[in-house]
């Protein structure tokens, strides 16, 4: 079973978080999501890079599009953990998920952020409880 994104999933995506962030999908399957984001000003930090707080959303919301995409209902996330490699700056962004493992209750899953250029800037595994 998987979810499928439809209208309505996606105008609601739009009026929370992911709005917020300016996120926009490319494509989901049961295999890999990918997400971009146009990274402008107001997602820079005061060293002129986009903030690991963007980033790190990015995968996470990445991720838990998978988890969606794969078990037909939303996940939480319970652990985030996150790699900052290269600075990220303003331009397209792409995030790529892909599933690792999976129990009756669980997903865990790994995420990175690379630039227009294919610059690897950060990545992220997170594990994400299923509701019953």
């Amino acid at each position: 079973m998987s979810m499928v994104f439809d209208d309505e999933i996606m105008q609601r995506e739009e009026q929370s978080f992911w709005g917020l962030l300016g996120l926009r999908l490319i494509s989901a399957d049961v295999d890999r999501v990918e997400l971009g984001l146009t990274a402008s000003e107001s997602h820079l930090n005061s060293m002129g890079i986009v903030h690991g707080g963007v980033l790190s959303s990015m995968m996470d919301q990445a991720m838990g599009t998978l988890v969606a995409t794969v078990k037909g209902k939303f996940g939480v996330t319970t652990h985030l953990n996150t790699n900052f490699l290269s600075p990220m700056r303003i331009g397209e962004l792409v995030v790529s998920a892909y599933p690792l493992h999976e129990t009756h209750r669980t997903m865990t899953l790994r995420a990175e952020v690379r630039d227009a250029e294919g610059t690897l800037g950060c990545i992220a595994t997170g594990t994400f409880r299923l509701p019953r």
